[in-house]
């Protein structure tokens, strides 16, 4: 798999609500090897900050040479929050594409994603070839990240905690009100989300691809910081571990405990 380590400058920055920050960067070398569901790692300009920020890519444009990455600023002294700092116009290193991605081949797939973990959804809604249709679920209507280019992706199910719009609850709700079972889900966001949707999937025999996040050191599987426990003997560990950077982040649901 290929990987590049690019000087990227950053193209446009803007802040989707307070502290989720928008980053379009040209990257030419990353977006010509890049796959929906895939990471970036990207090194801050400070340098006694050593390791670099993983964050999953929203955006891929071949064409234009550039990705996209959205993110949510974590604390005032954290990384993310210098990252959130830079203006158009800064260039940063950028390693990648990282990890495994969503499978590219399906016919028919629901998109379920809840929170911020939707954003690796939208670059994937546009790159599968058959029927596709996303299910997403967010805290309320005042925070509907991106949906207009959701809607523009597939057609599109909101589930809102509040009740604020679309389906009250949460995207099991959604799911519970739909007439027909998906064919197949692929899935992103918070881990109390994924093993709820781990367990309904399973009940009702729906094949499921689940992007698993984790706390990453190095990105590329050599420092096992990031091991989730899965259900079957890992060749590289030789037991029941997974790297979610290497081997991941993108896991068939039986593959890995939740």
């Amino acid at each position: 798999m290929a990987k590049f380590m690019e000087d990227c400058r950053i193209l446009t920055r803007r802040e989707l609500s307070r502290g989720i920050i928008d980053l379009t960067l040209l990257a030419p070398g990353i977006a010509s090897a890049a796959h929906a569901g895939q990471f970036v790692n990207l090194f801050l300009l400070d340098r006694t900050r050593i390791l670099p920020r993983p964050i999953s890519l929203c955006g891929i444009d071949r064409g234009e040479g550039t990705i996209r990455v959205v993110f949510r600023v974590t604390g005032e002294k954290r990384g993310t929050a210098e990252l959130a700092s830079y203006p158009a116009g800064t260039e940063l290193r950028v390693l990648g594409p990282l990890g495994n991605g969503f499978p590219e081949d399906l016919p028919d797939v629901t998109a379920v994603g809840g929170g911020i973990g939707v954003f690796p959804l939208l670059q994937l809604l546009k790159e599968l070839p058959g029927k596709k249709e996303a299910v997403l679920g967010y805290r309320s209507s005042d925070a509907l990240y991106l949906k207009e280019e959701f809607e523009a992706a597939a057609p599109l199910v909101i589930a809102t905690e509040d009740g604020s719009l679309g389906v009250r609850g949460t995207v099991i709700d959604a799911l519970n009100a739909r007439e027909k079972l998906p064919e197949t889900i692929l899935a992103c966001g918070p881990m109390p989300m994924l093993r709820s949707l781990k367990a309904w999937a399973a009940e009702r025999g729906v094949p499921l691809y689940v992007s698993v996040e984790a706390r990453m050191a190095c990105g590329v599987g050599a420092c096992l910081g990031c091991v989730i426990r899965s259900t079957e003997v890992d060749g590289h560990s030789l037991v029941k571990n997974k790297r979610v950077c290497r081997e991941g982040p993108v896991f068939r649901a039986e593959e890995v405990e939740l």
